[in-house]
């Protein structure tokens, strides 16, 4: 059975406004500092990309892998996070 963070769990609860890319589950300061640098600042600019690439979860690992240098379970998180919040909310 596989378990959420916290921080998922706070992702998902609520809409994404201007929340920082940090805020999403799998992302912490490297990452994101990683991210910021390439223009995704924002959770919802990661959001723009997971859509363009039409929630594709193989798309989106490799999209986040080569661009900050995420590992499997790092891509696993925010996928998943991002998954469940447009189930939610979209």
């Amino acid at each position: 059975m596989s378990s959420t963070s916290q921080k998922h769990k706070d992702f998902v609860a609520e809409p994404m406004g201007e929340k920082p890319v940090m805020a999403l589950a799998g992302i912490g300061e490297v990452l994101g500092k990683r991210l910021e640098e390439k223009g995704f600042d924002k959770a919802y600019v990661v959001l723009g990309q997971f859509l363009v690439l039409k929630k594709d979860e193989e798309l989106f690992r490799d999209w986040l892998k080569d661009t900050c240098g995420a590992n499997s379970k790092q891509q696993g998180d925010c996928f998943g996070c991002l998954k469940e919040w447009c189930d939610a909310f979209l």
